[in-house]
């Protein structure tokens, strides 16, 4: 199952985002459901996440969020998990 997970920052969190990346991109790629995977732009400024996850179930989904190391830092002023299909 697809799912699309749509984060917004939270407003001037963006030393939040910088001092978490490492680890953030580390969770990524360990634990493999991740298929795509990038900031939300605005003007030149990053202002979310838009990562999209191959998993089993919605709730999967929500557990990893849930243990992003972006959201256990207090980025994000919401997120929103989103069954996806992929056509192109």
């Amino acid at each position: 199952m697809l799912i699309a997970l749509i984060a917004r920052d939270k407003a001037g969190a963006l030393q939040i985002r910088k001092d978490n990346r490492t680890e953030h991109l580390a969770y990524l790629d360990a634990t493999g459901v991740v298929s795509q995977a990038g900031p939300l732009i605005v003007d030149g400024d990053m202002i979310g996440s838009l990562v999209i996850l191959d998993v089993a179930d919605m709730a999967a989904a929500e557990d990893w969020a849930a243990n992003d190391p972006y959201a256990k830092a207090g980025l994000f002023d919401s997120v929103e998990l989103i069954e996806w299909k992929k056509v192109v």
